[in-house]
C-alpha cells in the first residue's frame, strides 16, 4: 500500500508537501505514511482515495482496478 501512494503521487509530479498540505498534516507525517513508518488512519485513506479518484480497495492492494465504486454523500 505505501508503494502504491507513492506511486500514484509520483505520477501526478506532485511533491510530499502538496499531499500534506491536502491531508492537513506535515510532510513528514506524510513521508511516514509512504515509507510505512506510519499507519495511515482510514479517514486519510479516504481522503487519498477521493484525491486520486479510485477505491480504498485499490490503495490497500486488494484490487488491481483503480476504478472507484460509486460514492455515497459523505457527512462532514
Amino acid at each position: 500500500m505505501y508503494q502504491k501512494i507513492r506511486d500514484l503521487r509520483e505520477d501526478m509530479d506532485l511533491k510530499q508537501q502538496a499531499l500534506a498540505t491536502y491531508l492537513h498534516c506535515t510532510q513528514a507525517c506524510y513521508s511516514n505514511y509512504e515509507l510505512g513508518y506510519r499507519d495511515i488512519p482510514t479517514e486519510v485513506l479516504i481522503k487519498l482515495s477521493e484525491f486520486y479518484n479510485t477505491s480504498v480497495d485499490y490503495l490497500l492492494e486488494l484490487t488491481d482496478e483503480p476504478k472507484p465504486y460509486p460514492r455515497k454523500k459523505r457527512r462532514r
